[in-house]
């Protein structure tokens, strides 16, 4: 898609640090003519190495240290900013499930300060990115994202049309940091990968179609949408077995908060969720008359009574992953 939307513009990126941040700003900096782009994370270790790997940009690139929580160190970070993408998250299940507060305090109330900012200073357009875990939630981590999801869609209410707010939803980051296949990758070194369920099944994208996804969002959207892409799902133990096939699978069991399979769409938002060709848009329960007339002549979604990686229509097979795999090495 053409990023001519962003031409002179200031983007921020909240979490800009992380596996998604660094892959959305190099996109900006490479793709785009965004006149600033904004790095704000609290972590000033991987800040110092992304300014020496995209210092043929330095004219362009801001780096803001901050953490969401801080609601003042947002307004100040936020002023002058066209569009804001919320990255900025903490995502572990086993530690966020004896961790819940802290969770809580970036999360949601981060999210909120995020989206509160936002609007004070007249941001066009915020996107927070969030995750399957957030469709009927069975851990905090997922709870605590759906309350930022709901934040963000009541937040076109409150910023009277100035900024609008939407929501990108997706499924596991093929070979993100913390990733699955990293875990696999270090723990063939020992010829034992454990796997908690023989059925367990994940959504898979990658980090150019989560940074493509989030772009359609900022250029396209009229605010209270939730988009999610149409993307495959495999089983954990075929992941496992093509990965690393001379390794012993030893089944260990659920994890605390840990789902067999993860819904994308609930059945709830089926009813109100319309077709797109490369992905389906979630329309909020009271749509403004403008969006209803956006997305009148879509289709209305068909794909079961909800969206979830073990009914998906799209899988990865072997090839698929090889493709995956070596969009990662790139």
């Amino acid at each position: 898609m053409t990023l001519d939307f962003l031409e002179g513009k200031s983007v921020l990126v909240t979490g800009g640090t992380g596996s998604f941040g660094q892959k959305f700003v190099r996109t900006l900096l490479e793709r785009s003519r965004a006149r600033r782009v904004i790095v704000f994370s609290r972590d000033e270790l991987k800040q110092s190495q992304m300014q020496v790997t995209f210092a043929a940009h330095q004219d362009r690139l801001r780096f803001f240290l901050g953490d969401v929580r801080d609601a003042n160190r947002l307004v100040r970070a936020f002023q002058g900013v066209d569009y804001v993408v919320h990255a900025a998250a903490l995502k572990q299940v086993p530690a966020l499930e004896y961790n819940p507060f802290e969770a809580v305090q970036t999360n949601i109330i981060g999210s909120q300060n995020v989206m509160t900012a936002a609007i004070d200073a007249h941001v066009r357009k915020a996107v927070l990115v969030s995750t399957d875990k957030a469709a009927n939630p069975a851990n905090l981590y997922g709870a605590t994202k759906l309350c930022a999801e709901r934040l963000f869609i009541a937040g076109n209410v409150y910023a009277n049309g100035v900024t609008a707010f939407g929501v990108v939803r997706y499924g596991n980051v093929f070979g993100s940091r913390g990733s699955l296949v990293h875990v696999v990758q270090e723990q063939r070194k020992s010829g034992l990968i454990t796997l908690t369920h023989e059925e367990m099944t994940r959504f898979w994208i990658t980090l150019d179609q989560g940074v493509a996804l989030v772009l359609q969002a900022l250029a396209g959207m009229h605010g209270g949408e939730i988009l999610i892409p149409k993307i495959p799902s495999m089983r954990v133990k075929d992941l496992i077995t093509m990965l690393a096939p001379e390794c012993t699978i030893r089944v260990v069991g659920i994890r605390p908060g840990e789902k067999i399979h993860e819904l994308l769409i609930t059945p709830e938002e089926a009813r109100r969720t319309r077709e797109l060709e490369a992905h389906y848009v979630i329309l909020p329960d009271a749509p403004h008359p403008t969006l209803i007339e956006r997305y009148r002549t879509a289709k209305l979604f068909s794909d079961g009574p909800s969206y979830a990686s073990n009914a998906n229509t799209r899988w990865v097979d072997e090839q698929g992953l090889r493709a995956l795999l070596a969009s990662v090495q790139e």
